[in-house]
């Protein structure tokens, strides 16, 4: 690995997906262009500073650029019913859904400066939610040909219980995972989940039987992204 930079991490709390997007391609530009920077002034090289952004988001279905419009299963009179947003979005994959209750994280790091391809950076990110979950027992597994995060996944029950999806541009990621803490599972079915029509979905919440603390998933998140990715936190 490379000299390890510094990371800011912010928790933002709730707020509305295309302004949190927009915060993400402020902090991406930042990002490309310390590294242009550094390539052209190689005798003044800037340090690089990645970013780490919690947050909620109301209502809201995304669908990425490979995704397929029919996996919206709802007309739009229908959205505006169940107060939900719709956008088509950079990242890959196909349609999800973010909404209270889901810890939504967003890394934008700098992959070169990591020392990472796009997979291991996805394999990390999986690694982290997976080492979350068995904190509370729950035994998190991979799917061939699926990024995210799945429960038995060799059983006709096979459920997801994070899902990612990812943008990198110049070696600089943005977009990133949604962890289903005390989702509302029921705005699952208006949509294929990530294009499955056989697969389910599910919570922590779900899983446990009970509500669980939001703020103490978080902070177990943050220490296993720290770990997975050798991360040093601004104070």
């Amino acid at each position: 690995m490379k000299n390890q930079a510094i990371t800011i991490f912010e928790d933002i709390g709730t707020i509305d997906y295309k302004k949190a997007w927009d915060y993400q391609e402020k902090q991406f530009e930042r990002i490309v262009k310390s590294k242009l920077f550094n390539r052209e002034h190689p005798d003044s090289v800037k340090e690089i500073v990645h970013h780490l952004i919690f947050c909620e988001h109301p209502h809201v279905y995304t669908l990425g650029k490979s995704g397929q419009a029919n996996n919206l299963l709802i007309q739009e009179e229908f959205l505006r019913k169940i107060n939900a947003g719709f956008y088509k979005i950079n990242r890959g994959g196909d349609i999800t859904y973010h909404g209270p209750g889901q810890i939504v994280g967003y890394p934008i790091f700098d992959l070169e400066q990591l020392d990472l391809g796009v997979k291991e950076y996805v394999f990390k990110v999986e690694a982290s939610i997976i080492e979350t979950l068995a904190k509370y027992g729950i035994s998190g597994e991979r799917l061939d040909g699926s990024t995210g995060v799945w429960l038995e996944t060799k059983t006709p029950r096979a459920r997801k219980i994070c899902a990612i999806g990812v943008r990198a541009s110049r070696y600089v990621t943005m977009h990133g995972f949604a962890l289903n803490v005390n989702t509302m599972l029921e705005y699952f079915s208006y949509i294929n989940p990530c294009g499955f029509i056989d697969k389910g979905v599910t919570s922590l919440e779900k899983e446990l039987g009970r509500v669980v603390d939001v703020d103490e998933v978080k902070k177990l998140l943050q220490e296993n992204l720290r770990d997975e990715f050798g991360l040093d936190f601004a104070p």
